[in-house]
Protein backbone atom coordinates (compact mmCIF):
# COMPACT_ATOMS: atom_id res chain seq x y z
CA UNK A 1 0.00 0.00 0.00
CA UNK A 2 1.04 3.56 -0.57
CA UNK A 3 2.44 5.34 2.43
CA UNK A 4 0.40 8.14 3.93
CA UNK A 5 1.94 11.28 5.27
CA UNK A 6 0.42 14.40 6.74
CA UNK A 7 0.98 18.04 5.91
CA UNK A 8 -0.70 21.28 6.80
CA UNK A 9 -2.35 23.30 4.04
CA UNK A 10 -3.72 26.84 4.30
CA UNK A 11 -7.39 26.83 3.34
CA UNK A 12 -7.20 30.41 2.06
CA UNK A 13 -4.21 30.37 -0.31
CA UNK A 14 -3.03 26.73 -0.54
CA UNK A 15 0.33 27.22 1.21
CA UNK A 16 1.79 23.87 2.36
CA UNK A 17 3.86 23.26 5.49
CA UNK A 18 5.28 20.22 7.22
CA UNK A 19 4.16 21.51 10.63
CA UNK A 20 1.23 23.49 11.97
CA UNK A 21 1.48 27.27 12.22
CA UNK A 22 -0.99 29.70 13.70
CA UNK A 23 -0.41 32.29 10.98
CA UNK A 24 0.03 31.48 7.30
CA UNK A 25 3.31 33.03 6.07
CA UNK A 26 1.90 33.42 2.56
CA UNK A 27 -1.48 35.18 2.99
CA UNK A 28 -1.04 36.24 6.66
CA UNK A 29 -4.33 34.57 7.67
CA UNK A 30 -4.75 33.19 11.20
CA UNK A 31 -5.88 29.65 12.07
CA UNK A 32 -6.25 28.50 8.45
CA UNK A 33 -3.69 25.66 8.50
CA UNK A 34 -5.51 22.30 8.37
CA UNK A 35 -3.94 18.86 8.56
CA UNK A 36 -4.48 16.72 5.47
CA UNK A 37 -3.36 13.20 4.50
CA UNK A 38 -1.39 12.82 1.30
CA UNK A 39 -0.39 9.56 -0.37
CA UNK A 40 3.25 9.23 -1.26
CA UNK A 41 3.96 8.35 -4.86
CA UNK A 42 7.25 6.54 -4.09
CA UNK A 43 5.62 3.16 -3.72
CA UNK A 44 2.82 3.69 -6.20
CA UNK A 45 2.99 1.53 -9.35
CA UNK A 46 6.27 -0.04 -8.20
CA UNK A 47 7.51 -2.52 -10.77
CA UNK A 48 5.35 -1.06 -13.54
CA UNK A 49 6.12 1.38 -16.28
CA UNK A 50 5.64 4.90 -14.96
CA UNK A 51 3.67 7.56 -16.79
CA UNK A 52 6.87 9.45 -17.63
CA UNK A 53 8.13 6.44 -19.59
CA UNK A 54 4.98 6.05 -21.64
CA UNK A 55 5.17 6.96 -25.28
CA UNK A 56 2.67 9.35 -26.81
CA UNK A 57 1.31 9.27 -30.33
CA UNK A 58 1.11 13.07 -30.41
CA UNK A 59 3.97 14.91 -32.06
CA UNK A 60 4.81 18.62 -32.14
CA UNK A 61 3.43 20.51 -35.13
CA UNK A 62 4.37 23.77 -36.77
CA UNK A 63 1.81 26.35 -35.77
CA UNK A 64 1.42 27.43 -39.41
CA UNK A 65 0.22 23.90 -40.32
CA UNK A 66 -2.34 23.59 -37.54
CA UNK A 67 -5.83 23.75 -39.02
CA UNK A 68 -8.05 26.39 -37.47
CA UNK A 69 -11.57 25.40 -36.52
CA UNK A 70 -14.25 27.91 -35.64
CA UNK A 71 -15.89 26.76 -32.42
CA UNK A 72 -19.62 27.32 -32.46
CA UNK A 73 -20.85 28.90 -29.26
CA UNK A 74 -24.08 28.08 -27.48
CA UNK A 75 -26.42 31.08 -27.41
CA UNK A 76 -27.82 31.53 -23.91
CA UNK A 77 -30.58 33.88 -25.15
CA UNK A 78 -29.43 36.36 -22.48
CA UNK A 79 -27.62 39.34 -24.00
CA UNK A 80 -25.82 40.29 -20.78
CA UNK A 81 -24.52 36.78 -20.13
CA UNK A 82 -23.44 36.34 -23.75
CA UNK A 83 -21.45 39.59 -23.53
CA UNK A 84 -19.60 38.51 -20.39
CA UNK A 85 -18.80 35.07 -21.84
CA UNK A 86 -17.54 36.60 -25.08
CA UNK A 87 -20.46 35.66 -27.32
CA UNK A 88 -21.94 32.56 -25.70
CA UNK A 89 -20.91 29.29 -24.03
CA UNK A 90 -17.99 27.44 -25.60
CA UNK A 91 -18.51 23.64 -25.62
CA UNK A 92 -15.91 21.91 -23.47
CA UNK A 93 -15.21 25.00 -21.36
CA UNK A 94 -14.92 25.08 -17.56
CA UNK A 95 -16.36 28.25 -16.01
CA UNK A 96 -16.03 29.28 -12.36
CA UNK A 97 -18.79 31.51 -10.94
CA UNK A 98 -18.01 33.22 -7.62
CA UNK A 99 -19.96 35.54 -5.38
CA UNK A 100 -21.16 36.26 -1.86
CA UNK A 101 -23.73 33.92 -0.28
CA UNK A 102 -27.27 34.87 -1.25
CA UNK A 103 -26.19 37.19 -4.08
CA UNK A 104 -28.03 35.14 -6.74
CA UNK A 105 -25.52 32.66 -8.22
CA UNK A 106 -27.87 29.69 -8.00
CA UNK A 107 -30.75 31.77 -9.36
CA UNK A 108 -28.69 32.89 -12.35
CA UNK A 109 -27.50 29.39 -13.19
CA UNK A 110 -30.95 27.82 -12.73
CA UNK A 111 -32.42 30.38 -15.13
CA UNK A 112 -29.57 29.68 -17.57
CA UNK A 113 -30.29 25.95 -17.32
CA UNK A 114 -33.97 26.54 -18.07
CA UNK A 115 -33.22 28.71 -21.11
CA UNK A 116 -30.88 26.14 -22.64
CA UNK A 117 -33.22 23.25 -21.82
CA UNK A 118 -36.05 25.06 -23.59
CA UNK A 119 -33.77 25.26 -26.66
CA UNK A 120 -33.56 21.41 -26.71
CA UNK A 121 -30.17 21.28 -24.95
CA UNK A 122 -29.88 18.62 -22.27
CA UNK A 123 -28.80 20.20 -18.97
CA UNK A 124 -27.75 18.50 -15.71
CA UNK A 125 -28.04 20.62 -12.55
CA UNK A 126 -26.16 19.06 -9.63
CA UNK A 127 -26.81 20.56 -6.21
CA UNK A 128 -24.70 19.64 -3.22
CA UNK A 129 -26.38 22.13 -0.89
CA UNK A 130 -30.09 21.50 -1.60
CA UNK A 131 -32.26 18.46 -2.04
CA UNK A 132 -34.10 17.81 -5.28
CA UNK A 133 -37.37 18.99 -3.71
CA UNK A 134 -35.79 22.23 -2.50
CA UNK A 135 -34.42 22.86 -6.00
CA UNK A 136 -37.91 22.18 -7.38
CA UNK A 137 -39.42 24.77 -5.02
CA UNK A 138 -36.93 27.38 -6.23
CA UNK A 139 -37.58 26.41 -9.85
CA UNK A 140 -41.35 26.87 -9.36
CA UNK A 141 -40.78 30.34 -7.89
CA UNK A 142 -38.67 31.29 -10.91
CA UNK A 143 -41.11 29.76 -13.40
CA UNK A 144 -38.58 27.16 -14.57
CA UNK A 145 -40.25 24.33 -16.48
CA UNK A 146 -38.24 22.29 -18.98
CA UNK A 147 -38.28 18.58 -19.79
CA UNK A 148 -34.59 18.59 -20.77
CA UNK A 149 -33.46 19.93 -17.37
CA UNK A 150 -32.31 17.14 -15.03
CA UNK A 151 -31.69 17.70 -11.32
CA UNK A 152 -29.46 15.63 -9.04
CA UNK A 153 -28.60 16.11 -5.35
CA UNK A 154 -25.18 14.48 -5.01
CA UNK A 155 -21.74 15.29 -3.56
CA UNK A 156 -19.73 12.16 -4.44
CA UNK A 157 -17.54 12.79 -7.49
CA UNK A 158 -17.77 9.19 -8.77
CA UNK A 159 -21.58 9.26 -8.81
CA UNK A 160 -21.56 12.67 -10.47
CA UNK A 161 -19.28 11.41 -13.26
CA UNK A 162 -21.53 8.37 -13.74
CA UNK A 163 -24.60 10.62 -14.01
CA UNK A 164 -22.83 12.75 -16.62
CA UNK A 165 -22.02 9.60 -18.63
CA UNK A 166 -25.62 8.36 -18.43
CA UNK A 167 -27.34 11.62 -19.42
CA UNK A 168 -24.66 13.03 -21.80
CA UNK A 169 -25.71 16.67 -21.28
CA UNK A 170 -24.68 19.80 -23.17
CA UNK A 171 -24.24 21.77 -19.94
CA UNK A 172 -23.49 20.73 -16.35
CA UNK A 173 -23.96 22.99 -13.31
CA UNK A 174 -22.04 22.12 -10.11
CA UNK A 175 -23.46 24.01 -7.11
CA UNK A 176 -21.06 24.19 -5.37
CA UNK A 177 -17.50 22.88 -5.76
CA UNK A 178 -16.91 23.16 -2.00
CA UNK A 179 -19.47 20.41 -1.35
CA UNK A 180 -18.10 17.87 -3.83
CA UNK A 181 -15.66 15.27 -2.52
CA UNK A 182 -13.59 12.40 -3.87
CA UNK A 183 -13.59 9.23 -1.78
CA UNK A 184 -9.90 8.49 -2.40
CA UNK A 185 -8.84 11.71 -0.66
CA UNK A 186 -8.98 11.66 3.13
CA UNK A 187 -9.53 15.41 3.47
CA UNK A 188 -12.92 16.91 4.25
CA UNK A 189 -15.10 18.45 1.49
CA UNK A 190 -14.13 22.05 0.81
CA UNK A 191 -10.48 21.54 1.73
CA UNK A 192 -7.72 22.58 -0.65
CA UNK A 193 -6.97 19.01 -1.75
CA UNK A 194 -10.62 18.17 -2.41
CA UNK A 195 -11.36 21.38 -4.29
CA UNK A 196 -8.23 21.04 -6.42
CA UNK A 197 -8.74 17.37 -7.32
CA UNK A 198 -12.46 17.69 -7.99
CA UNK A 199 -11.92 20.71 -10.22
CA UNK A 200 -9.23 18.82 -12.13
CA UNK A 201 -11.64 15.90 -12.60
CA UNK A 202 -14.35 18.21 -13.98
CA UNK A 203 -11.78 19.80 -16.28
CA UNK A 204 -10.94 16.36 -17.73
CA UNK A 205 -14.63 15.62 -18.25
CA UNK A 206 -15.20 18.96 -19.97
CA UNK A 207 -12.24 18.61 -22.33
CA UNK A 208 -12.65 14.94 -23.22
CA UNK A 209 -16.43 14.95 -23.69
CA UNK A 210 -16.90 18.49 -25.00
CA UNK A 211 -19.36 19.34 -22.20
CA UNK A 212 -19.55 22.89 -20.85
CA UNK A 213 -19.36 22.85 -17.04
CA UNK A 214 -20.19 25.75 -14.70
CA UNK A 215 -18.94 25.38 -11.13
CA UNK A 216 -20.00 27.65 -8.27
CA UNK A 217 -17.34 28.80 -5.80
CA UNK A 218 -17.97 30.56 -2.50
CA UNK A 219 -15.93 33.65 -1.68
CA UNK A 220 -14.00 34.58 1.45
CA UNK A 221 -14.44 37.71 3.55
CA UNK A 222 -11.81 39.39 1.38
CA UNK A 223 -13.92 38.73 -1.72
CA UNK A 224 -11.72 36.08 -3.37
CA UNK A 225 -12.74 32.55 -4.32
CA UNK A 226 -12.55 30.29 -1.26
CA UNK A 227 -9.77 27.73 -1.48
CA UNK A 228 -6.48 28.10 -3.33
CA UNK A 229 -5.92 30.78 -5.94
CA UNK A 230 -4.76 28.01 -8.29
CA UNK A 231 -8.44 27.15 -8.77
CA UNK A 232 -8.77 30.29 -10.89
CA UNK A 233 -5.77 29.22 -13.00
CA UNK A 234 -7.27 25.81 -13.75
CA UNK A 235 -10.54 27.00 -15.28
CA UNK A 236 -11.14 28.70 -18.64
CA UNK A 237 -13.22 31.60 -17.34
CA UNK A 238 -13.81 33.23 -13.96
CA UNK A 239 -17.02 35.21 -13.42
CA UNK A 240 -17.73 37.22 -10.28
CA UNK A 241 -21.34 37.97 -9.34
CA UNK A 242 -21.29 41.22 -7.38
CA UNK A 243 -23.77 43.59 -5.81
CA UNK A 244 -24.99 45.04 -2.55
CA UNK A 245 -27.68 43.11 -0.72
CA UNK A 246 -29.58 46.35 -0.18
CA UNK A 247 -29.58 47.12 -3.91
CA UNK A 248 -31.60 45.19 -6.46
CA UNK A 249 -28.91 45.39 -9.13
CA UNK A 250 -26.32 42.68 -9.66
CA UNK A 251 -23.16 42.89 -11.77
CA UNK A 252 -21.66 39.83 -13.47
CA UNK A 253 -18.00 40.59 -14.15
CA UNK A 254 -15.46 38.51 -16.13
CA UNK A 255 -11.99 38.68 -14.58
CA UNK A 256 -10.59 35.87 -16.73
CA UNK A 257 -11.79 34.56 -20.08
CA UNK A 258 -9.77 32.43 -22.49
CA UNK A 259 -12.46 32.79 -25.14
CA UNK A 260 -13.18 36.52 -24.95
CA UNK A 261 -12.18 39.84 -23.48
CA UNK A 262 -11.90 40.36 -19.74
CA UNK A 263 -13.45 43.13 -17.62
CA UNK A 264 -16.75 42.82 -19.44
CA UNK A 265 -19.81 43.26 -17.22
CA UNK A 266 -23.43 42.22 -17.41
CA UNK A 267 -26.03 43.96 -15.27
CA UNK A 268 -29.12 42.27 -13.86
CA UNK A 269 -31.97 43.35 -11.61
CA UNK A 270 -33.18 41.00 -8.88
CA UNK A 271 -36.96 40.69 -8.80
CA UNK A 272 -39.45 38.29 -7.24
CA UNK A 273 -39.50 36.16 -10.39
CA UNK A 274 -35.70 36.02 -10.63
CA UNK A 275 -33.02 37.99 -12.42
CA UNK A 276 -33.90 40.26 -15.33
CA UNK A 277 -31.18 41.68 -17.56
CA UNK A 278 -30.68 45.45 -17.77
CA UNK A 279 -29.94 46.36 -21.39
CA UNK A 280 -29.32 50.08 -20.76
CA UNK A 281 -27.60 50.40 -17.38
CA UNK A 282 -26.82 54.12 -17.82
CA UNK A 283 -30.51 55.00 -17.56
CA UNK A 284 -30.83 52.91 -14.41
CA UNK A 285 -27.85 54.53 -12.69
CA UNK A 286 -29.02 58.05 -13.55
CA UNK A 287 -32.80 57.76 -13.06
CA UNK A 288 -32.72 58.88 -9.40
CA UNK A 289 -30.23 61.68 -9.90
CA UNK A 290 -31.24 64.85 -8.06
CA UNK A 291 -30.93 67.92 -10.25
CA UNK A 292 -29.72 71.16 -8.75
CA UNK A 293 -27.51 69.58 -6.07
CA UNK A 294 -23.91 70.62 -5.56
CA UNK A 295 -21.27 67.89 -5.71
CA UNK A 296 -22.99 65.77 -8.39
CA UNK A 297 -21.18 64.98 -11.64
CA UNK A 298 -21.87 62.43 -14.39
CA UNK A 299 -18.94 60.50 -15.87
CA UNK A 300 -18.76 58.10 -18.82
CA UNK A 301 -16.80 55.03 -17.71
CA UNK A 302 -15.81 52.02 -19.81
CA UNK A 303 -16.62 48.56 -18.48
CA UNK A 304 -14.91 46.28 -20.95
CA UNK A 305 -16.25 47.32 -24.35
CA UNK A 306 -19.38 48.96 -22.94
CA UNK A 307 -19.67 52.65 -21.97
CA UNK A 308 -21.63 53.21 -18.74
CA UNK A 309 -22.72 56.62 -17.46
CA UNK A 310 -22.81 56.87 -13.66
CA UNK A 311 -23.21 59.64 -11.14
CA UNK A 312 -20.39 60.67 -8.81
CA UNK A 313 -21.45 62.38 -5.58
CA UNK A 314 -19.22 64.36 -3.23
CA UNK A 315 -19.91 65.99 0.13
CA UNK A 316 -17.28 68.35 1.52
CA UNK A 317 -17.83 69.87 4.97
CA UNK A 318 -15.63 71.43 7.71
CA UNK A 319 -13.99 68.82 9.91
CA UNK A 320 -14.63 68.44 13.61
CA UNK A 321 -11.45 66.47 14.21
CA UNK A 322 -7.76 67.22 14.10
CA UNK A 323 -7.30 65.13 10.94
CA UNK A 324 -9.90 65.53 8.18
CA UNK A 325 -11.71 62.36 7.10
CA UNK A 326 -11.53 60.97 3.57
CA UNK A 327 -14.14 58.32 2.77
CA UNK A 328 -14.89 56.83 -0.64
CA UNK A 329 -17.37 54.19 -1.83
CA UNK A 330 -16.97 52.73 -5.30
CA UNK A 331 -13.65 54.47 -6.08
CA UNK A 332 -10.09 54.19 -4.79
CA UNK A 333 -9.61 56.02 -1.49
CA UNK A 334 -5.97 56.82 -2.30
CA UNK A 335 -6.97 58.32 -5.65
CA UNK A 336 -9.35 60.69 -3.89
CA UNK A 337 -6.59 61.91 -1.55
CA UNK A 338 -4.28 62.46 -4.53
CA UNK A 339 -6.86 64.51 -6.45
CA UNK A 340 -7.64 66.63 -3.39
CA UNK A 341 -3.93 67.40 -3.11
CA UNK A 342 -3.91 68.46 -6.78
CA UNK A 343 -6.91 70.75 -6.20
CA UNK A 344 -5.21 72.32 -3.22
CA UNK A 345 -1.83 72.82 -4.87
CA UNK A 346 -2.79 73.66 -8.46
CA UNK A 347 -6.19 75.34 -8.06
CA UNK A 348 -5.89 76.86 -4.59
CA UNK A 349 -8.84 75.19 -2.85
CA UNK A 350 -8.23 75.10 0.91
CA UNK A 351 -9.22 71.50 1.65
CA UNK A 352 -6.91 70.82 4.60
CA UNK A 353 -9.69 71.45 7.13
CA UNK A 354 -12.47 69.74 5.16
CA UNK A 355 -13.96 66.28 5.49
CA UNK A 356 -14.64 64.65 2.10
CA UNK A 357 -17.12 61.86 1.40
CA UNK A 358 -17.45 60.42 -2.11
CA UNK A 359 -19.89 57.87 -3.49
CA UNK A 360 -20.62 56.22 -6.83
CA UNK A 361 -24.41 55.97 -7.09
CA UNK A 362 -25.90 52.55 -7.83
CA UNK A 363 -23.27 50.40 -6.13
CA UNK A 364 -20.88 50.36 -9.12
CA UNK A 365 -17.10 50.32 -8.69
CA UNK A 366 -15.00 52.52 -10.99
CA UNK A 367 -11.32 51.62 -11.36
CA UNK A 368 -10.17 53.46 -14.48
CA UNK A 369 -8.31 56.82 -14.44
CA UNK A 370 -10.81 58.46 -16.84
CA UNK A 371 -13.04 59.30 -13.85
CA UNK A 372 -10.38 61.55 -12.23
CA UNK A 373 -11.72 64.82 -13.65
CA UNK A 374 -15.27 64.03 -12.55
CA UNK A 375 -14.03 63.33 -9.00
CA UNK A 376 -12.15 66.64 -8.90
CA UNK A 377 -15.15 68.60 -10.19
CA UNK A 378 -17.51 66.92 -7.71
CA UNK A 379 -15.23 67.86 -4.81
CA UNK A 380 -14.86 71.45 -6.03
CA UNK A 381 -18.61 71.75 -6.66
CA UNK A 382 -19.45 70.65 -3.11
CA UNK A 383 -16.69 72.79 -1.57
CA UNK A 384 -17.84 75.92 -3.39
CA UNK A 385 -21.51 74.95 -3.03
CA UNK A 386 -22.00 75.51 -6.75
CA UNK A 387 -24.38 73.39 -8.81
CA UNK A 388 -23.14 71.57 -11.93
CA UNK A 389 -25.36 71.49 -15.00
CA UNK A 390 -27.37 68.27 -15.16
CA UNK A 391 -26.75 68.05 -18.93
CA UNK A 392 -22.93 67.97 -18.58
CA UNK A 393 -20.81 64.83 -18.75
CA UNK A 394 -17.15 64.96 -17.68
CA UNK A 395 -14.33 62.67 -18.88
CA UNK A 396 -10.57 62.88 -18.30
CA UNK A 397 -7.51 61.66 -16.42
CA UNK A 398 -5.76 64.11 -14.09
CA UNK A 399 -1.98 64.26 -13.60
CA UNK A 400 -0.06 65.50 -10.58
CA UNK A 401 0.76 68.80 -12.26
CA UNK A 402 -2.94 69.49 -12.83
CA UNK A 403 -2.97 68.57 -16.52
CA UNK A 404 -5.86 66.63 -18.06
CA UNK A 405 -4.68 63.63 -20.07
CA UNK A 406 -6.34 61.81 -22.95
CA UNK A 407 -8.45 58.70 -22.36
CA UNK A 408 -9.27 55.68 -24.52
CA UNK A 409 -12.45 55.10 -26.57
CA UNK A 410 -13.63 58.69 -26.28
CA UNK A 411 -16.02 58.31 -29.23
CA UNK A 412 -17.96 55.49 -27.54
CA UNK A 413 -18.22 57.43 -24.29
CA UNK A 414 -19.47 60.59 -26.00
CA UNK A 415 -21.96 58.73 -28.20
CA UNK A 416 -23.46 57.07 -25.12
CA UNK A 417 -23.85 60.48 -23.48
CA UNK A 418 -25.54 61.87 -26.61
CA UNK A 419 -27.99 58.94 -26.67
CA UNK A 420 -29.08 59.73 -23.11
CA UNK A 421 -29.77 63.39 -23.91
CA UNK A 422 -26.66 65.12 -22.52
CA UNK A 423 -25.95 68.48 -24.17
CA UNK A 424 -22.30 69.09 -23.31
CA UNK A 425 -19.21 66.90 -22.89
CA UNK A 426 -16.04 68.18 -21.20
CA UNK A 427 -13.17 66.04 -22.44
CA UNK A 428 -9.34 66.27 -22.74
CA UNK A 429 -8.18 68.58 -25.52
CA UNK A 430 -5.89 65.83 -26.86
CA UNK A 431 -8.94 63.65 -27.53
CA UNK A 432 -10.55 66.10 -29.95
CA UNK A 433 -10.20 65.08 -33.59
CA UNK A 434 -10.25 61.80 -35.50
CA UNK A 435 -13.90 60.96 -34.75
CA UNK A 436 -17.36 62.33 -35.50
CA UNK A 437 -19.11 64.46 -32.89
CA UNK A 438 -22.75 63.39 -32.50
CA UNK A 439 -25.50 65.84 -33.41
CA UNK A 440 -26.91 67.95 -30.60
CA UNK A 441 -23.87 67.58 -28.35
CA UNK A 442 -21.33 70.31 -27.66
CA UNK A 443 -17.81 69.02 -27.03
CA UNK A 444 -15.35 71.21 -25.09
CA UNK A 445 -11.67 70.29 -24.90
CA UNK A 446 -9.73 71.32 -21.80
CA UNK A 447 -6.06 70.96 -20.83
CA UNK A 448 -5.97 71.60 -17.06
CA UNK A 449 -8.16 71.07 -14.01
CA UNK A 450 -8.38 74.83 -13.48
CA UNK A 451 -9.68 75.26 -17.02
CA UNK A 452 -12.27 72.53 -16.44
CA UNK A 453 -13.53 74.30 -13.30
CA UNK A 454 -13.83 77.53 -15.32
CA UNK A 455 -16.02 75.76 -17.86
CA UNK A 456 -18.18 73.69 -15.47
CA UNK A 457 -18.47 75.96 -12.40
CA UNK A 458 -17.76 79.38 -13.85
CA UNK A 459 -14.41 79.76 -12.11
CA UNK A 460 -15.74 81.29 -8.86
CA UNK A 461 -13.46 80.47 -5.96
CA UNK A 462 -14.99 80.66 -2.50
CA UNK A 463 -12.04 78.94 -0.83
Amino acid sequence: MAKKKTKYICQECGYESAKWMGKCPSCQSWNTMVEEFVESATTRNRGFVTSSAKTSSRKPQAITKVERELEERIDTRTVELNRVLGGGIVPGSLVLVGGDPGIGKSTLLLQLSSQLANLSHRVLYISGEESVKQTKLRADRLGVTADQLYVLAETDLDYIEKAIDDIDPTLVIIDSIQTVHQADIASAPGSVSQVRECTAAFMRVAKTKGIAIFIVGHVTKQGSIAGPRLLEHMVDSVLYFEGERHHTYRILRAVKNRFGSTNEIGIFEMKEVGLEEVLNPSEIFLEERSKGAAGSTVVASMEGTRPVLVELQALVSPTSFGNPRRMATGIDHNRVSLLMAVLEKRVGLLLQTQDAYLNVAGGVRLDEPAVDLAIAISIASSFRDQVTKPTDVVIGEVGLTGEVRRVSRIDQRVNEAAKLGFKRAIIPAKNIGGWTIPDGLEVIGISTVEEALEVVLGGQDHG
